[in-house]
């Protein structure tokens, strides 16, 4: 059966050329555990009980669905989506390549499951034949593939929170001083900042508009303490994000002499502007340097290893409890194996109570149930980010979370 990939909707003979150069730079990580998942369900399917109780015998991908919603669809474990993929594996050599228009349908026999693409032509029955209409379209085929995850759950937190180490925060370049003497900074005004110093040595990093020098800087304030619920070890500090800035001259000194014309050498904070705001810019916020831009693709999977945690903080305004495309910090990072990407079920704690049916009515603790999934999408050294893909009830500091399976 012939694949599907980059024939939705009519385009021209021209630009057809231009697929494989999109294709090549839309290049996403697949692991050698995840294609050999695919291979052998490739071979194999899946047993039927493993399907999701209503799923579906097709399915057309709509503009708007994502990777992971189509495994939910199909699989009792969305984070097995290896596993759909390998379903298919003759027509999607690629999963993240799926595209709106593109069928689905469920394939059973024997107690096994496949999963293939076809087109459907109109009036008929499902055929290989793609008709090809003349006409012009332009559009990126990165922006025409469905993505993991819908990208604005996710994207703004991006670029807001920080986590840092307190000497870090404490050291990074701080605005000085603001034109007129305003107390408040927005979007367009013109601010001073320079880098931290100790009897006039620098302890941190100085603000140099020199070739090859960030000249682009998040603002952040009030670096809060993120604890270990059970530790109560402070695992790293969290930054306030309030927007952004970028550098106009750097830092320098100039000679100039006092009111009784003693020679004296003064210091000239750098000149930045203020660029965007989540909140207004005040004094004594401090600029971090702008990180580099990465290609940012989920792969939603189950950790290879035990995992075990606790949520350590509910991001921004959420309140006390975290819905469902909110976000968590979890005291687990890099140093414990935690990959971006990964799935981990969220656990409610049992309640205490007593046995009231047992005569000395002692205390007991119910189990620890499900409550739902979160998905890892940004690694520090000992804490991360999560996002609540699903939840039951809400999400709380000190709730566990655990492997998934």
């Amino acid at each position: 059966m012939q694949t599907i990939f980059g024939r939705i909707g009519a385009i021209s003979i021209a630009a057809t050329a231009l697929l494989g150069i999109a294709a090549q730079a839309q290049t996403f990580p697949v692991t050698q555990e995840q294609k050999a998942t695919a291979v052998q369900v490739a071979q194999t399917g899946v047993p039927l009980a493993e399907l999701a109780p209503n799923a579906p015998d097709g399915y057309s991908v709509k503009r708007g669905d994502t990777l992971w919603l189509i495994s939910a669809m199909f699989l009792k474990s969305p984070w097995r989506w290896p596993e759909l993929w390998g379903m298919n594996l003759d027509d999607i050599r690629n999963p993240h390549r799926i595209y709106p228009g593109q069928q689905l349908y469920l394939d059973k026999a024997n107690g096994r499951a496949t999963l293939r693409t076809r087109t459907a032509a109109v009036g008929g029955p499902p055929t290989d034949t793609v008709r090809l209409s003349p006409g012009t379209r332009a559009a990126t085929l990165a922006d025409a593939a469905i993505p993991t995850l819908a990208p604005q759950a996710i994207e703004p937190f991006l670029a807001e929170p920080m986590i840092v180490d307190e000497v870090t925060f404490a050291q990074a370049p701080r605005i000085v001083a603001t034109q007129e003497g305003r107390v408040m900074l927005s979007r367009g005004d013109r601010a001073y900042a320079r880098g931290e110093y100790v009897g006039g040595q620098a302890v941190g990093a100085s603000l140099s508009d020199e070739k090859g020098e960030t000249l682009d800087y998040r603002v952040f304030r009030n670096a809060t303490p993120l604890i270990d619920p059970t530790t109560r070890a402070i695992l790293g500090y969290e930054a306030q994000y309030v927007g952004k800035a970028e550098l106009v001259r750097g830092e320098s000194t100039v000679l100039g002499e006092d009111a009784k014309g003693k020679a004296l050498i003064d210091i000239v904070p750098a000149t930045i502007d203020i660029v965007a705001t989540k909140e207004e810019m005040r004094v004594g916020d401090r600029l971090i340097a702008e990180p580099p831009r990465e290609l940012r693709s989920y792969v939603p999977r189950a950790p290879p290893v035990p995992m075990t945690g606790q949520v350590v903080s509910v991001y921004g305004n959420a309140g006390d409890f975290a819905a469902e495309n909110q976000i968590v910090v979890i005291n687990r990072g890099i140093d414990d194996g935690l990959e971006r990407g990964h799935v981990v079920a969220i656990l409610k704690n049992g309640q205490r109570m007593r046995d009231t049916t047992d005569r000395g009515q002692p205390q007991i603790r119910l189990p620890n149930e499900r409550n739902g999934l979160m998905m890892v999408f940004r690694t520090f050294e000992h804490l991360s980010y999560a996002l609540v893909l699903q939840v039951t009830d809400g999400v709380k500091v000190g709730d566990r979370f655990a492997n998934p399976n």
